[in-house]
């Protein structure tokens, strides 16, 4: 007895419920885009409401990349109210982390051949050599635009910092600094607010970047927080005399243990920290004064040296509200950022110039202030309103 033997084409059909499933992707994204816009104007197409907020005025067509491949979004145009939705912020902040994708493979010489490889599999498209160049000069482009952006409002408090990679010039290697400035701005949250390229952290270039800050409307700023590296403190106080500058703690405290023998470490440590815990600046003057004399006594006349010599730079903080001391007295919150870099650009090595290692740094600190890093309220800033509010109108008494 004969039988039917029936052949499938596996190909065909993968391609088919490829095909399907965008489809309905697309039909749902547009279902609720289309939604969204009767939200807004609290009204449906041809409606006639009280309620009405908005008129419909056709749409535009947008391009959306999906895992079950390329769709076409039917973005609604509003007349009288904007339209905001989840699915663009969320395309937005996907954008932004394949820019940055791409810079990294391009930077670690990740082949093009291989990239469509990558792109195909992640994405259900390739990205050809052109297309790889054009998005390249296109994330460079809106690197530069968010780097030059101008700075709106005040920002009270500023965090100052340089990392240093590595470079190739001329068949040498050399180190590049990115010099890298985040501040909290009147409202208490934290803002990347600059970044440049530094070939090392002198005064000539702190000085340079800090001009370009204030060109940018970097205003209000009264404390800078940073360590006490080389032409950094004069650049602040030429730059923004108004200003006060409070060294990182945690860099003082390196900076001490350096000429402290290991066996008295943890001695020198607490006493150190005991300076830093005095209810206001007197107390923490007179505890300085006692753990001076007391390294003296212990014969370590370096370390009491850097403590007396140095000890007033470290608490400027407490010219501040109370309740901000904890976040003024390092730089650790802009250190997290830099651990953060390093382990990006440890993919990369060595850069091919200055200008690439700062795009890649810029990159991944615009990634992270997209997210709950920049839109999580870092402190109140109630307090240091009161303490203005005094200050302009002291008490008559």
């Amino acid at each position: 007895m004969s039988e039917k033997i029936i052949h499938l084409n596996e190909g065909a059909i993968k391609q088919e419920l490829k095909e399907l499933v965008r489809n309905s992707v697309e039909e749902t994204l547009n279902d609720l885009l289309d939604q969204q816009a009767q939200e807004l104007t609290q009204a449906g197409r041809y409606e006639r409401t009280e309620d009405r907020q908005g008129y419909r005025s056709g749409h535009y067509d947008r391009k959306l990349t999906t895992t079950s491949g390329e769709v076409t979004l039917k973005m609604p145009k509003l007349k009288g109210v904007a339209f905001e939705t989840a699915i663009i912020e969320r395309y937005r902040r996907r954008e932004s982390s394949v820019e940055e994708a791409l810079i990294e493979m391009y930077l670690a010489g990740v082949s093009v051949r291989r990239v469509e490889d990558i792109t195909e599999a992640l994405w259900g498209t390739k990205v050809s050599a052109g297309t790889v160049s054009q998005l390249n000069k296109k994330v460079y482009g809106h690197i530069e635009t968010w780097r030059n952006r101008p700075l709106k409002g005040r920002y009270p408090y500023v965090y100052v910092d340089g990392i240093y990679l590595k470079r190739n010039w001329g068949g040498e290697y050399e180190n590049v600094a990115i010099l890298v400035a985040m501040a909290v701005n009147e409202d208490g949250y934290r803002e990347v607010i600059g970044a440049a390229e530094g070939m090392k952290e002198d005064k000539a270039s702190w000085q340079n970047f800090l001009k370009g800050l204030k060109e940018r409307g970097l205003t209000g700023t009264q404390l800078f927080i940073g360590d006490r590296c080389l032409g950094l403190l004069e650049a602040v106080n030429e730059t923004f005399p108004q200003a006060k500058f409070q060294r990182c703690t945690v860099h003082f405290y390196r900076n001490v243990f350096s000429v402290t023998p290991r066996s008295k470490g943890k001695d020198v440590a607490a006493m150190l920290k005991a300076i830093h815990a005095q209810e206001d600046k007197n107390a923490a003057k007179e505890k300085a004064a006692m753990v001076v004399a007391k390294l003296r006594e212990m014969k370590l006349k370096e370390a009491a040296k850097k403590v007396e010599d140095s000890i007033l730079e470290t608490l400027t903080y407490m010219d501040f509200p109370y309740a901000h001391w904890t976040k003024l007295r390092s730089n650790n919150v802009i250190e997290r950022l830099n651990r953060e870099i390093r382990r990006r650009t440890r993919v990369v090595g060595t850069f091919p110039d200055g200008n690439s290692a700062l795009m890649l740094v810029c990159a991944r600190l615009r990634n992270v202030a997209s997210k709950a890093w920049g839109t999580k309220r870092y402190m109140s800033m109630t307090h240091l309103e009161e303490i203005q509010k005094e200050q302009d109108h002291p008490a008559v008494g």
